[in-house]
């Protein structure tokens, strides 16, 4: 399948929000947006592995005559705070203002949203509040105790990695840390209790997860043909932990199904 192009303007940055304390990209398409696409990114470690694909997903999106605004949560990237103020429910509120500002910019009613592991479940909490006429989740994360204890392990694999430190780091050098990124015991708190519900809008979940993950999609109350596989994502491999989250079948599925009609 060949992405078709269009004449694009450059990506804006903007700065928006009741402060103008939240940073996104809004990627016009050449002419009038056909539809719009909130990006919404993962949080820590796998927004950092994200970034390459979530800027390649907007220019293709946005070739495909479709507006587009990825958008750092407020102690996230180019957002104003640091990671350890990373607050779920701000995270859904910033979400909100990314919709409206998007709608603003691009004149469409009508918001899809697209979110890869915490991003997803973020995505799927601000689906009524933001009206978001659609999503498409990427492995999203449907139970909030499994992914805490899945970081903690992952971080207890990095302190000891022989690879990365010549001796084995003491467990407070790296209390309250997940993969280099701090964490706030609220945050933690609010995670554990997340359970999201059915998807209350049309909905395709892209399963990339390793063969022997446990797969609670049917929580989400989609259909089989709701869900699609990929390949398997790395997402918790200690020894590609640096390394930049790829996949074109990743973008070339979301396209398609963006590209059909609403």
């Amino acid at each position: 399948m060949t992405l078709m192009a269009t004449p694009l303007e450059a990506e804006r940055p903007l700065y928006f929000g009741e402060g103008g304390e939240l940073f996104g990209l809004y990627h016009a398409p050449g002419g009038r947006a056909g539809k719009a696409v909130l990006l919404c990114a993962p949080l820590g470690q796998e927004q950092i592995r994200c970034h390459r694909i979530y800027r390649q997903l907007a220019h293709a999106l946005a070739a495909e005559g479709m507006a587009v605004l990825r958008f750092d949560y407020y102690g996230c990237g180019d957002s104003a705070g640091a990671s350890a103020e990373v607050d779920w429910l701000r995270c859904i509120a910033d979400t909100q203002a990314a919709a409206a500002e998007l709608r603003r910019r691009s004149s469409v009613a009508q918001v899809v949203a697209f979110g890869a592991r915490l991003g997803g479940s973020i995505a799927l909490e601000a689906a009524s509040p933001a009206h978001f006429a659609g999503l498409v989740l990427w492995d999203p994360v449907l139970d909030g105790d499994a992914y805490i204890a899945r970081l903690d392990a992952l971080q207890d694999e990095l302190r000891v990695d022989p690879k990365r430190f010549g001796a084995p780091r003491p467990p407070a050098a790296a209390a309250g840390q997940w993969t280099g990124f701090a964490v706030s015991d609220r945050l933690r708190r609010q995670l554990a209790g997340l359970r999201p519900a059915p998807v209350p809008v049309p909905a395709l979940l892209l399963d990339s997860l390793g063969p022997a993950a446990p797969r609670p999609w049917d929580r989400l109350g989609l259909g089989a043909e709701r869900v699609r596989t990929l390949s398997a994502t790395p997402w918790d491999d200690l020894a590609r932990l640096e390394q930049a989250i790829l996949s074109r079948p990743l973008i070339q599925a979301v396209a398609n199904h963006l590209r059909e009609p609403a």
